[in-house]
C-alpha cells in the first residue's frame, strides 16, 4: 500500500523595488530612507534614525509597514506617522512626523555606472545578490547584500544604481542635525549598514519569510 507524500511548502518571497538613501549628519545622527515604488504594501516610504544618544527609531506610514519592518530589524522605538517624499531635479524632500529632511544627488561615479550596466533581470535575482556579497564588503565596508533578518527571514539586496549625496539639511523635533557627514559609526538596525559615504542606491530587495507565511494583513497567492 503506497502512501502519498505531501509537498513541502516553499517559503514565500516578497519583492521591494525602490531607493535606499543613507547619510550621516555632523550632530552624530545617521539617517536611512527607504523609498519603495513597488512593494507588497503598495508604494510607501520609511525612515530609520540612529541617534547620537544611541536610540534607534523607525518612522513608518502605517501599522502594517511598521510591524513588517520592526519584525526584521532592531529598534528602540517605532512611530507610525505620515511619510511623504518628493523628488524634483535631483533634490529629495522628506517629511516624516517630526523629521524634515532634504538632500541633493550628485553625478554617478564609476561604481554607479557599473551597476547601471548590470541587466535588471539579473540584478533582481537572489543568487546574484549572494554572489555580490563578498565584492560589496570589499568595496563598501559594512555593506552586505544578503543576510538573516528577524522573525526567521532572509534578505537579498540587488543594487542597480548608485548616486552620491551632495548636501543634506535635516531637522528633527526642532533640532538642526547639522550638515552632511559620513555614516560613522555604521547604523545598527540589522545585519548590514549603508555605505560610509552618503549615497542613494536603486535596489531590489527580496525578503524570504519563514514557513509561517505572510504577516497579518498581507495575503499572498497560495497563502489563503
Amino acid at each position: 500500500m503506497s502512501r502519498r507524500r505531501g509537498r513541502a511548502t516553499r517559503p514565500a518571497r516578497l519583492r521591494f523595488d525602490g531607493w535606499i538613501a543613507g547619510m550621516g549628519t555632523s550632530s552624530g545622527t545617521r539617517i536611512v530612507l527607504g523609498h519603495w515604488e513597488r512593494s507588497p504594501f503598495g508604494p510607501f516610504s520609511d525612515v530609520m534614525l540612529d541617534r547620537v544618544n544611541g536610540e534607534r527609531l523607525l518612522l513608518a506610514p502605517t501599522p502594517e509597514t511598521a510591524d513588517f519592518i520592526a519584525r526584521a530589524y532592531h529598534f528602540d522605538a517605532v512611530r507610525v506617522v505620515p511619510v511623504r517624499v518628493s523628488v524634483a531635479a535631483g533634490t529629495w524632500t522628506i517629511t516624516a512626523g517630526a523629521l524634515d529632511l532634504r538632500f541633493t544627488m550628485g553625478r554617478r561615479g564609476p561604481l554607479g555606472l557599473l551597476l547601471r550596466a548590470v541587466p535588471g533581470a539579473l540584478a533582481r535575482r537572489p543568487a546574484w545578490s549572494a554572489l555580490m556579497d563578498v565584492p560589496a564588503r570589499l568595496l563598501l565596508p559594512g555593506v552586505r547584500t544578503r543576510g538573516s533578518a528577524g522573525a526567521g527571514r532572509r534578505e537579498w539586496y540587488g543594487a542597480r544604481d548608485l548616486r552620491p549625496i551632495g548636501a543634506v539639511s535635516a531637522v528633527f523635533e526642532g533640532e538642526d542635525l547639522g550638515v552632511m557627514a559620513p555614516v560613522e559609526p555604521a547604523v545598527r538596525f540589522g545585519f548590514g549598514s549603508v555605505p560610509r559615504k552618503p549615497g542613494v542606491t536603486l535596489v531590489t530587495t527580496t525578503v524570504e519569510l519563514d514557513r509561517g507565511g505572510p504577516p497579518p494583513g498581507l495575503t499572498l497567492p497560495g497563502h489563503r
